[in-house]
């Protein structure tokens, strides 16, 4: 499906309504990256990431419940647990934890390759739709572009952590097979009911890994920074509830191909912001890595938009934004 079916009479947004909610995504999504680094840098990966989703779950599930949203069904409940612990605790727990020793870009960059994992568990899950060669051309030409980025042959100054690497990889794997899990699940609760349970479902789980990976143990409140703080209201408040919900206003007005170009824009301004803000620094090989990576995730998101299929708006569309 190509566009959404409105219905008779039904006014459309003004051009500047659109105007905001792309930047709204574009930079907003794309700053999370930074503001996830500047969080951490004072505060535990897991325990920070935990204490973000369920505070914003719960003020996402209160808000839906005020206006008359219907309380979900025990199986909805567990399908969006599972959801949630896929998509957070692996997904956004695990790109936190990188962070530590990964530049906030160079992450915003490895999880551009995000959609190449999507479009393979979705074909192996539901057997459906084979990819194309031009898809498969894409995912090839995104990985080529992981391995550049990554560069496993140089050593000692300049190189990335391979933990790190291999954590975001993780990360993106995890991301995927939770958004397929989620995509499939039978009676599906409403879209910002099923968002809003995973992250409570998520935050709890990266609250007990937090627990046990002694996040808990090693805090100091007294020793977080101001601008920790502020970052991690930001990741609250602008990523996951004004981000999410512009997303998913978008997804009701415009086409699933237009929205996704957040996948391809995001990790130009958290290469960007991380450069400006941060100080990171920005190589030849990882510009050079990044034509790579966002003309391969172009070539899947603007192909899958051709499909009749969509993805679903219950979830969360990427890492570091929900």
């Amino acid at each position: 499906m190509t566009g959404r079916v409105k219905a008779p009479g039904a006014a459309r947004p003004a051009a500047a309504m659109f105007v905001a909610a792309f930047a709204t995504i574009y930079v907003v999504w794309g700053s999370t990256y930074l503001a996830i680094r500047i969080a951490i840098e004072s505060m535990p990966p897991f325990g920070m990431a935990g204490t973000r989703f369920v505070i914003a779950g719960l003020a996402l599930f209160a808000a839906l419940r005020l206006r008359g949203a219907p309380w979900p069904l025990p199986n909805q409940w567990r399908d969006n647990f599972v959801a949630g612990s896929l998509l957070l605790l692996g997904g956004n727990g695990l790109m936190c934890w990188a962070e530590q020793t990964i530049p906030s870009g160079v992450t915003a960059l490895i999880v551009g390759v995000g959609p190449l994992f999507t479009v393979l568990f979705d074909w192996l899950w539901a057997r459906t739709q084979r990819p194309t060669l031009m898809t498969v051309a894409g995912m090839l030409l995104g990985l080529c572009g992981v391995v550049w980025l990554a560069a496993p042959w140089q050593h000692g100054r300049g190189a990335l952590d391979p933990r790190g690497m291999i954590a975001v990889l993780l990360a993106c794997v995890s991301w995927s097979l939770g958004a397929i899990y989620s995509r499939h699940a039978r009676r599906q609760a409403e879209p910002l009911v099923a968002s809003s349970v995973q992250m409570l479902g998520g935050g709890l789980a990266l609250l007990i890994t937090a627990w046990i990976h002694g996040d808990f143990a090693r805090l100091e409140l007294s020793a977080i920074t101001g601008r920790s703080w502020a970052a991690f209201a930001y990741l609250i408040v602008m990523g996951s509830l004004v981000g999410f919900s512009t997303f998913v206003w978008l997804m009701k007005h415009s086409t699933p191909a237009r929205v996704f170009t957040y996948a391809y824009v995001n990790p130009v301004v958290a290469v960007f912001l991380g450069w400006l803000v941060a100080g990171e620094a920005v190589s030849a090989r990882m510009v050079s890595a990044a034509v790579v990576i966002v003309a391969a995730v172009m070539i899947i998101t603007l192909k899958a938009g051709g499909r009749k299929s969509e993805p679903s708006v219950g979830v969360p569309a990427d890492p570091a934004d929900a």
